[in-house]
């Protein structure tokens, strides 16, 4: 069965189709900021932490760690208030993410920028600074891997490359609503350093936009939703629902089109949030049939936690 394993994560990691490696998170609105620089400090000044375990029980199945921290300025110099925060915000997020022969880091600068277009709509605008290290481990190499004529050269060895590149990201946000889309990879990796051990990376289009409304005091909904595009891969399409009761506890469910479905539940605090998602594998989707398990924390830096979760 391990072999197994090994043929499935070796079918995306040739130096041909590298990207295979996409990030899969089924949180993924609650790391808005990492997608699209747009959306950086959204919900005001926060820390997160995200750790994913998938095919739990398998050994060298992926596994990935996030860690970021957003600030709004205007929460900083005191002049943000309500739903309404500062012009400009920052943030810089960590992932690491290890599958397979490879264990790649990235870090992620973001920086966003406010245009108020309505009473409580505005138009934001991001930019982020990508760097990328790509650590190929030789010896835990696939035989498909091994014969591969760029990758194979490091065969029984060990090799690193970086990769800077750039996001660009564009968003309409409400306090009850959002529209994004976002680019990552604009320069395609053109500038690396190091081993060279893959082709070009392809650019990514990420379109995600939510919705949510509080119903009653006591009952609120909260829905998103997320498209990945790009040349060497299919579609990634992605939606989640959520029911938040008196503003304590929420429960949902999501669904990743062709591959898993979840189930969610979290806590919320005044300045925390706590969330945890069970993920299955869809059986016609031909992957491993163990469950990924997810846990994420937001901390709020300034005042209380700003009305409904995404």
């Amino acid at each position: 069965m391990k072999k197994i394993f090994i043929l499935v994560i070796s079918f995306g990691l040739s130096t041909t189709i590298f990207a295979q490696s996409r990030k899969y998170i089924s949180q993924f609105s609650h790391l808005q900021g990492y997608y699209n620089p747009a959306l950086t400090g959204y919900e005001g000044s926060m820390i997160r932490g995200f750790v994913r375990n998938q095919w739990a029980g398998w050994e060298g199945a992926p596994k990935t760690y996030f860690a970021s921290a957003e600030l709004d300025f205007g929460q900083l110099s005191g002049q943000a208030s309500g739903d309404i925060l500062g012009k400009n915000a920052a943030g810089i997020s960590i992932l690491h993410d290890q599958y397979g022969a490879f264990a790649e880091t990235e870090f992620v600068a973001s920086y966003a920028s406010r245009i108020q277009v309505g009473e409580k709509t505005n138009l934001r605008l991001g930019a982020g600074l990508n760097y990328r290290s790509i650590r190929l481990d030789g010896n835990s190499m696939t035989t498909e891997q091994a014969d591969d004529p760029i990758v194979g050269q490091y065969f029984g060895s060990f090799s690193n490359m970086q990769v800077l590149d750039f996001n660009l990201g564009i968003a309409v946000t409400h306090p009850n609503y959002y529209v994004s889309y976002a680019v990552h990879h604009v320069n395609q990796g053109a500038i690396n350093s190091g081993d060279v051990f893959m082709e070009r990376m392809p650019r990514v289009g990420i379109f995600q936009a939510g919705y949510r409304n509080r119903i009653n005091d006591n009952l609120a909904v909260a829905t998103n939703f997320m498209y990945r595009s790009q040349s060497d891969l299919p579609d990634n399409l992605e939606l989640n629902l959520k029911v938040v009761l008196k503003e304590k506890v929420w429960i949902g469910g999501g669904h990743r089109i062709d591959y898993a479905n979840n189930f969610q539940f979290g806590l919320l605090f005044d300045k925390m949030r706590i969330g945890y998602i069970y993920e299955m594998p869809m059986l016609r989707s031909y992957l491993l049939s163990n469950v990924t398990h997810e846990f994420m924390l937001t901390y709020v830096l300034f005042g209380e936690r700003r009305g409904m979760i995404w």
